[in-house]
């Protein structure tokens, strides 16, 4: 199979859980001229009234200096392997299996298809097990 692989940083910024919230940090990443390929927005189920926004990439200084003024950081904690290819069915069970038997656990999995293309995004613990699913998800 012929994927492209590669490691994206994640950034994660909080929002407030009202409407508009998260169109008014997208929008001040738009203005900053950011093209966003990922973007996951969620309620934070333990702080009422806020949520969390997680978006890759942020590559330019200007969008990072945008991006950084609405509360932005890169996430640490959080490594994430982008994946994309020609779809079929099975695709997803067949490469998080293929994770699972290198005993790498997935904290997080996204995944998309639009026409005959896939993307997913394959967040883990550490470097190291996004170094190890590279090669993995590579020699797929």
């Amino acid at each position: 199979m012929d994927l492209f692989v590669e490691y994206v940083d994640v950034w994660a910024a909080p929002i407030r859980d009202k409407p508009g919230g998260l169109a008014d940090v997208l929008g001040s990443l738009r203005d900053a001229g950011a093209n966003l390929q990922f973007i996951i927005a969620r309620r934070a189920p333990d702080q009422l009234g806020t949520g969390v926004l997680f978006v890759t990439p942020l590559q330019a200084d200007r969008e990072i200096g945008a991006a950084a003024q609405v509360g932005f950081n890169v996430t640490h904690s959080l490594h994430s392997v982008r994946a994309m290819g020609r779809d079929r069915p099975g695709i997803a069970a067949e490469l998080t299996q293929k994770l699972a038997d290198a005993g790498i656990n997935l904290r997080g999995f996204s995944a998309a298809v639009i026409g005959t293309q896939f993307v997913a995004y394959f967040a883990v613990d550490s470097l190291q097990d996004a170094t190890t699913a590279q090669k993995i998800l590579k020699e797929a």
